[in-house]
This record gives structure tokens, C-alpha cells and sequence, in this order.
């Protein structure tokens, strides 16, 4: 007996979630319970289905990425989380910017610190790219008024 039901086969994405969380401990050579953490500080959030997590190939070198800055830099994840407040993830790993811009994990939680109206999403993304350009030519934090009194 056929079955004469199409089935479409949808691609696998870097954002589709494949992993359980045992692959995806497995994968990147730590136990469940320090993914499960991640997920507590609200480091990475993993698709649920029912009970279970499950991971991306993002979420996956997302997390890589966190296990460099904790152990390779030496942040800890409250540095990781309030230094993503502020910038996004590439600028604080300093990736080279080939890699940069073919990476498909990036993380940009950044709030923007130019004045914008609440609430209106183009304002909002206007205002985070005044910020990231602010951030490259070196005028936040360098101390000098940017506007002339």
C-alpha cells in the first residue's frame, strides 16, 4: 500500500532547531546542566517543544562563543550579560570582520543610548545604528561632548 501524500522536505537553517539538549551538550563538550544555566541567565533561549530544548546550529556556536568570553577572557556570565546590554557580541569577542559578517549566531541585545521615541520600532533601529556607528568611529566613551553647548 502508497501513500500518495506529498511530504515537503523544509531545508535545515543555522536557525532551525535541531539538537536536543544531550547532542548539544555533547557537541560542544559540556554537561546538560551548564546549558540549562545559559538558559537560566538568559544567555541563549532554546526552541521547547513539550519539556524538551532544543538547539540551533546558531545556538550552538552562540554558545561556543559564550565559552570563550568565560573562559578564554575570563567574563563572567553577569559581565557577559551586562556587556551585551551595551554592545553586540562582536564587538565584544573582537571577531575579525570576515568573520563577522558571514556569521549567522550573531547577538545584538544592545539597548541604544540615543534618544528615541519609546515604542516606535523605526526609531529604534535608527537610533541602534547611530549607536554601532558611534561605537566604530570611536566617539562613545571617549569622554569628549558631541554636540557644541
Amino acid at each position: 500500500m502508497t501513500s500518495n501524500k506529498n511530504v515537503e522536505v523544509q531545508p535545515i537553517t543555522p536557525d532551525t532547531p535541531v539538537y536536543s539538549i544531550g547532542v548539544a551538550a555533547q557537541i560542544l563538550g559540556v554537561h546538560p546542566r551548564t546549558l540549562r544555566i545559559y538558559e537560566e541567565e538568559g544567555l541563549v533561549k532554546p526552541a521547547r517543544k513539550g519539556n524538551r530544548r532544543f538547539f540551533s546550529p546558531n545556538d550552538i556556536t552562540w554558545i561556543g562563543c559564550i565559552r570563550k568570553m568565560i573562559h578564554d577572557e575570563g567574563i563572567s556570565i553577569p559581565g557577559i550579560k551586562k556587556l551585551l546590554r551595551y554592545a553586540p557580541c562582536w564587538e565584544i569577542t573582537n571577531c575579525p570582520k570576515e568573520v563577522c559578517e558571514s556569521c549567522t549566531a550573531s547577538v545584538d541585545i544592545a539597548v541604544p543610548r540615543t534618544l528615541r521615541v519609546a515604542g516606535d520600532i523605526e526609531a529604534e533601529k535608527k537610533a541602534k545604528a547611530q549607536d554601532t556607528d558611534r561605537r566604530q568611529n570611536g566617539a562613545v566613551g571617549n569622554g569628549k561632548k558631541t554636540s557644541s553647548s
